[in-house]
Formats: structure tokens, sequence, C-alpha cells
């Protein structure tokens, strides 16, 4: 019998350790992109006025208008291949909760002219290839740093094919400058 107790109770921690584990798991998705502004862990979407455009940091997805309607893809449109999501302002939105933001768009795009910057804001990260000592590439789904060589002079725009980032490159056709 006293066995029998030892047994059921290595079981119970056994499985509260597993519990345990899974959770902590599930707190690395959504976290910001490196080009997002540092200090907003837990906020859901950010707006882009410069291209009146969404990022959804939960699902690393930008939101924007393509003829007509919402779309929710990996990548800006085409015509912002050269747009620098490091320098570039993002409105944070502290005060939204749900999966639309774009139903209070005509607000956000009054407020929040193109052109709109409001305080400085640092990033999570540098952008790569402006001098920096190392890139992080992701190479067929493995990541590893590489030393920059050269002048280290890239264009590092947030949409340059040659330099992939982990949340929403862009993913446009970069050019060097």
């Amino acid at each position: 019998m006293k066995t029998l107790k030892l047994i059921v109770i290595g079981m119970v921690l056994f499985l509260a350790s597993a519990v345990q584990a899974q959770v902590s798991v599930s707190l690395n998705i959504g976290s910001p992109p490196l080009w997002g502004p540092a200090g907003y862990t837990d906020v859901r979407y950010y707006y882009l006025p410069d291209v009146q455009a969404y990022y959804d940091v939960q699902s690393s997805i930008f939101i924007y208008n393509s003829g007509g309607s919402w779309v929710r893809r990996a990548n800006l449109p085409l015509r912002y291949r050269n747009y620098d999501l490091y320098s570039g302002y993002k409105v944070v939105m502290t005060d939204y909760r749900g999966n639309t933001p774009y139903t209070h768009f005509n607000e956000h795009k009054a407020k929040y002219a193109k052109g709109y910057h409001g305080q400085a804001q640092k990033t999570y990260g540098e952008r790569p290839g402006k001098g920096n000592s190392r890139q992080r590439i992701l190479f067929k789904g493995n990541s590893y740093n590489k030393v920059n060589q050269g002048n280290g002079q890239s264009a590092g725009h947030g949409n340059d094919k040659n330099i992939k980032k982990n949340h929403g490159n862009g993913g446009g056709n970069g050019k060097k400058k």
C-alpha cells in the first residue's frame, strides 16, 4: 500500500512538470519583430502610418488594404519593397483588443498621417547590414550568424531579400547601394 502511494505521488509530480513545460513553450509565440518598438511585449498590433498598414505581432503578419479588401500577408506589398521597417514609425496599438484593427482605419489614418513621427523609438534589434558586426540569416529553416564582410554599406531595407529576418521582412526584391 505504501509503495502504491509513492507511485501515485511520483506520477502526479511527473505530470505537473510536463504541464509546466508546455506552458513555457507557448509563451514564446508572438514575440515582437526585431524592428518593433522596444518596451511593448504585450501588444498585438502596430499601425504603420507610412504604408497605411497594420502588423499583427501575434501571428507575424502584415494587414493592409488591397483592391478594396483587407488582406493578411507575410510581406508588405511590392510597392513598399524599399520601405525601412527599422526607421519607419510604428504606432503601438495598446488600447485595441480584437482581430480587426482596420475597423478604426479612418481614425488612424486621420490621426497618424503618412510621415507621422511621435516620440523617438528604439527597436528590439539592430538594422542588418548597416555596419553591424553580425547579421541573423535564415537558411532553409536553420538560422546562423554571419559576420559582415566588406564595407557594411548594404541598403538594410526591411524588404531586402538578401537579408532574411524572423519576423515580417517584407520579402520584396531589395536592392544594394
